[in-house]
């Protein structure tokens, strides 16, 4: 039985290989659920690469929160230069503005630009 297993350990090291390598594969196609911050808040949570939730309505004059979940820095930034730009937010840092006059406000992370977000700002 020994010599079975030293004969054959480069094939059972490849088959061992193979299926973690699949295994890994198969969770890295997997979306986690990402919860909704309370109602009532104007948070928004930046986590797993997203701005979540990604579009939020609020009425003029009301803070805007957002919270880094991720270990990665992200910034806020206006594509129309609407609101100041945030820095760079470490893990659990957080970042507000004021909303301003009603209209569509698009944002973005410059450390990551394919993370986008929507404001829209009622009266």
């Amino acid at each position: 039985m020994t010599t079975f297993f030293l004969k054959n350990k480069l094939a059972i090291l490849l088959f061992i290989l193979t299926f973690f390598n699949a295994l890994l594969f198969a969770f890295a196609g997997e979306k986690k659920e990402i919860e909704p911050p309370p109602t009532g808040q104007n948070k928004i949570e930046i986590k797993e690469f997203n701005f979540y939730p990604q579009t939020i309505t609020v009425k003029s004059g009301e803070k805007i929160t957002w919270v880094n979940r991720d270990e990665e820095p992200h910034t806020v930034v206006s594509v129309d230069q609407k609101f100041k730009k945030s820095s760079a937010l470490d893990t659990d840092q957080e970042f507000t503005i004021t909303a301003g006059v009603p209209g569509t406000y698009t944002y973005f992370c410059s450390v990551h630009p394919k993370m986008t977000g929507t404001i829209i700002v009622e009266k």
